[in-house]
């Protein structure tokens, strides 16, 4: 694909940044080697403490297409309502510091939107790790028993969607619907697409645009980011009760479930077995077809884990936010 260079041709790319030195330099290296050269990048830093900073401005030394904003909130529905507020492109490609596309990925993405069906365009978030619990992590979030319905983890076929990861829209539909959320801290994006599909807007999930993206690489970071999300749901879901789905209810039936089974087998231990049998069942088929995709032996032991700490860190997240919530109504 060609581009002339004109505003309308422009494609605004958003990067949201802290602390993200290892990575982002990887993330702006795959953004300048794009084939479609009309590129705004914005990168929007919170604060960052280590060198991310200075990776970008080396870039930007080198590459003019690169700008590099503040984000004093420090949040990240923040940041990308910063960039957008700055984007000068028809368009708007989201990334993450801390993944990379290949050279046609932007412009794949606009000649989708240039179709005109589609409010927005997402593609397949593959995880990629560089310790073996990374790679057993990534394993795991391309695994149907660890994310559920998440289809941009695994999906093979193009089709219609409620949520698409690092979207590409059209900026005035953004500005439009009003942008990101900024009372949450996390599930923002899942919220941002509610809005948009509830404006009537379509996303379209195309396996064909591929993320490389760098998953947590340790099950304790995997559970906190897991927690987190399940704190997000349950503020994206008192925003708007209807974005629930039967899935989402999974992972905190599941954390009740499981601490009664652990206090049931203390005092009756067959009873106790029989209860916990199902999940325990699944789990252990899950990881063992899992595993079996990782070439690593030190890898495939910390599957089971990654398995757990995804789903317990989004059961007890939500639990841990409803009480938390609970405990400020009461409050005097």
């Amino acid at each position: 694909m060609t581009a002339t260079g004109s505003c309308a041709d422009l494609v605004s790319v958003i990067v949201p940044a802290r602390d993200e030195e290892e990575s982002i330099d990887a993330t702006l290296t795959s953004l300048r080697r794009q084939d479609y050269p009309a590129l705004q990048i914005i990168v929007v830093d919170g604060g960052s403490i280590d060198g991310t900073v200075a990776v970008v401005e080396r870039h930007r030394a080198e590459d003019p297409r690169i700008e590099l904003l503040p984000n004093p909130r420090q949040i990240i529905p923040a940041a990308l309502n910063i960039a957008l507020a700055a984007a000068r492109g028809r368009w708007v490609v989201r990334m993450d510091a801390h993944s990379t596309v290949g050279s046609e990925y932007v412009g794949a993405a606009v000649a989708r939107l240039r179709e005109g069906r589609w409010g927005g365009v997402g593609g397949r978030k593959d995880g990629f790790g560089t310790t073996p619990a990374g790679r057993a992590i990534a394993a795991a979030l391309g695994s149907r028993f660890g994310v559920g319905g998440s289809l941009y983890h695994y999906g093979t076929t193009e089709q219609e969607v409620d949520h698409i990861p690092f979207g590409a829209y059209p900026t005035e539909l953004l500005r439009r619907v009003g942008g990101w959320d900024e009372r949450l801290v996390a599930n923002e994006d899942f919220e941002f697409d509610y809005r948009l599909r509830r404006s009537g807007a379509v996303l379209l999930f195309d396996p064909a645009l591929k993320i490389s993206w760098k998953s947590r690489q340790t099950v304790r970071s995997l559970y906190r980011q897991y927690r987190r999300y399940g704190a997000g749901k349950l503020d994206v879901a008192r925003l708007h009760p209807a974005s629930l789905r039967p899935r989402h209810l999974v992972p905190p039936l599941l954390v009740p479930y499981l601490a009664t089974a652990a206090v049931v087998a203390a005092r009756r231990p067959l009873l106790g077995c029989a209860l916990l049998a199902p999940y325990a069942a699944g789990l252990t088929a899950a990881s063992i077809g899992t595993a079996r995709t990782l070439e690593d032996p030190t890898s495939r032991v910390y599957v089971p884990a990654a398995f757990l700490a995804m789903h317990v860190g989004w059961g007890v997240g939500v639990w841990a936010r409803a009480l938390q919530l609970l405990s400020e109504s009461r409050r005097p």
